[in-house]
């Protein structure tokens, strides 16, 4: 047993050093080949919206939350919600309009992430991270007025924009 377990851990050991080395190695390769941006130029187009894509995030959150705590109360909000409160009419909405941010946010994150670092930034991927945040805008006051089918609409274009720049870093 003690042969068993000493190989699983040495294994184990090994592996962790293996990735270790191999992604330090990337790393450091990958600064390597990427100086650094020019003076005046610090972040690409595509990072300058997920910073923007972020603080949206905050403004949603802070419209739910004054929504939220004026439908069940600053002290129910404030307590240790052992009893998940369900929010009802536009406070609801603003906090499923928030959550689909979220879920979105992850996934342009990614396209943003793949566009950057793969140094595939084109003038279609400005113009998409662009159409993505002007579609999350949109998103929430449709969502909050329930505005049907604009909805929707609004949430494709967010959803091919960003499906548009993950293909874009493909190529």
């Amino acid at each position: 047993m003690w042969v068993l377990t000493h190989c699983a851990e040495k294994s184990i050991h090994q592996s962790e050093e293996w990735v270790e080395t191999h992604v330090t190695n990337a790393i450091v390769t990958w600064v390597l080949t990427h100086p650094p941006p020019p003076e005046g130029k610090c972040m690409t187009t595509e990072l300058t919206v997920l910073a923007y894509a972020g603080l949206l995030q905050v403004v949603q959150f802070a419209l739910f939350s004054v929504a939220a705590n004026l439908q069940i109360g600053p002290k129910r909000a404030m307590g240790p919600r052992d009893d998940k409160p369900e929010l009802t009419g536009k406070p609801g909405r603003l906090q499923r309009a928030m959550n689909n941010h979220f879920e979105g946010l992850i996934l342009f994150t990614l396209a943003v992430v793949l566009v950057t670092l793969g140094d595939k930034a084109t003038g279609l991927t400005n113009i998409c991270a662009w159409v993505y945040l002007g579609a999350r805008i949109l998103y929430v006051p449709a969502y909050y007025f329930g505005l049907s089918p604009w909805r929707s609409i609004i949430w494709c274009a967010g959803l091919i924009a960003t499906v548009l720049m993950i293909l874009s870093s493909l190529m």
